[in-house]
């Protein structure tokens, strides 16, 4: 009788558990699906959704009619070599904002040579939130010419993805809290992409009791946060801390001078602001500095520009109270638009681009090994990253690596030989020295300001 029991209650939880899934493709018909923007063709073969490329159309959506917020979702993708695609979660088509394109989280398919396939993708808005850049070993899940297992996780402001077992995205993100499933066939522009198809079978939803389908105890990507002056609990862990408090103007100050500058910077909402003051110049105040020096160091933030603006973020910056107050030396991570401000066209090679080590070293898509730095262009955030640990630096633009160098090397001091620094003893070589945020007379905007020490 025991034995009987047990094995009933086994079946029973068992039951409980299979009973948290719904279908979301019924393996006949399109039934609870829309189809927006584009004109590619989908279509049922073998109890999946094709998606066939064509070529003159824009990027085509086959979506659920109903919405969903908290979610795992499950599903099985396969995909020809030479298309590109993406399932669409937490996603929206709004007839009054961009004419219904659809936009939000994109769980990426990528069988190139990238292999990003499991990064999340900000469709219509801003672009690669989480880059497989940052995750060397889930490039590798994705296995082309074969069914892939995708499994996505959506609770609360967190967005996890695995791919056959594999981690890929671990990303903190609290843009949309809601938003339809979408199956995307992207655009192409080749005559050869022609009819390739991505396929999406046993596709299954959880949206309640899920701690009962949650991937627990299982190892997870490295986390993102694009949290607003937050920390999480992981960074928290991991020793960061808010360089900035996202309300005062605690542990800042003016460069070379005690006291932050009365005018020509303000705090709004929960963002730092340079004003824009080209236009009188009586009021421009200068840069601030961190009342602290750092050494060994990984540094975080956001920040975004006004059409045509100049700014940087210095570091190792080594004041000299003889100067004048409100400048501040040292290695620059150059922010600028790129398109209009004509320092872009300065310089040697574009080394006073966005991203670059200022004057010294040109930015690149290392991560890619392209000259496309993934930019959002004013008006939009940006999120960079900056490495210093003893001798090595790196510059980091949206989580795709854009300039390493060591500053102790004989190739950083022919750099600077031949650079504006080169008459500065010493220029960059200090053991710690203050960050420091630019003013150019351009109005910038900064945000979720963090630092962790080596």
């Amino acid at each position: 009788m025991k034995f009987l029991f047990l094995a009933c209650a086994i079946a029973l939880l068992s039951f409980n558990s299979n009973a948290q899934w719904k279908d979301l493709f019924n393996g006949k018909d399109l039934k609870g699906w829309v189809k927006r923007n584009g004109s590619a063709e989908y279509k049922i073969v073998n109890n999946a959704i094709v998606g066939v490329s064509q070529l003159n159309t824009p990027n085509s959506f086959i979506c659920t009619e109903e919405t969903y917020g908290d979610f795992v979702l499950e599903l099985d993708v396969k995909v020809d070599l030479g298309l590109n695609s993406g399932i669409q979660i937490r996603s929206i088509s709004d007839p009054a904002v961009m004419a219904g394109k659809v936009h939000g989280y994109q769980v990426e398919i990528d069988p190139g040579d990238r292999a990003w396939s499991g990064g999340i993708f900000d469709e219509g808005r801003n672009g690669w939130l989480y880059p497989l850049s940052v995750n060397p070993k889930g490039q590798k899940a994705f296995k082309n010419g074969q069914w892939n297992k995708y499994h996505i996780e959506a609770i609360g402001n967190s967005l996890k993805t695995w791919i056959n077992g594999i981690p890929c995205t671990n990303l903190l993100d609290s843009q949309t809290a809601r938003g339809f499933i979408a199956l995307q066939v992207h655009q192409i522009k080749r005559e050869e992409q022609v009819g390739l198809t991505v396929q999406w079978r046993n596709i299954r939803i959880a949206t309640e009791n899920l701690k009962d389908v949650v991937f627990k105890g299982k190892e997870e990507a490295p986390e993102i946060s694009y949290l607003i002056n937050k920390l999480s609990e992981n960074e928290q862990r991991k020793g960061w801390r808010l360089l900035w408090d996202g309300k005062t103007t605690n542990g800042w100050r003016l460069a070379n001078d005690d006291k932050f500058p009365a005018v020509g910077w303000a705090i709004q909402d929960g963002v730092l602001k340079v004003l824009g003051t080209k236009k009188d110049t009586l009021i421009k105040s200068g840069d601030i500095v961190t009342d602290k020096e750092f050494s060994n160091f990984e540094l975080e933030m956001d920040y975004m520009l006004t059409p045509g603006a100049n700014s940087g973020l210095k570091y190792l910056v080594v004041e000299d109270r003889t100067k004048r107050a409100g400048t501040g030396l040292g290695p620059e991570f150059q922010l600028l638009d790129d398109k209009v401000h004509p320092d872009a066209k300065m310089g040697v090679g574009g080394n006073r681009t966005t991203a670059s080590l200022y004057d010294l070293i040109t930015a690149e898509n290392l991560s890619e090994g392209s000259k496309d730095k993934r930019m959002n262009g004013p008006g939009k955030w940006n999120k960079i990253r900056l490495v210093v640990r003893d001798g090595h630096v790196e510059h980091w633009f949206n989580n795709l690596k854009m300039v390493e160098y060591d500053r102790f090397s004989q190739i950083f001091r022919n750099l600077v030989a031949k650079s504006k620094y080169s008459t500065y003893p010493n220029f960059a070589q200090a053991p710690s020295g203050h960050i420091l945020l630019q003013d150019h007379g351009d109005e910038v905007h900064f945000r979720s300001i963090k630092i962790r020490e080596f």
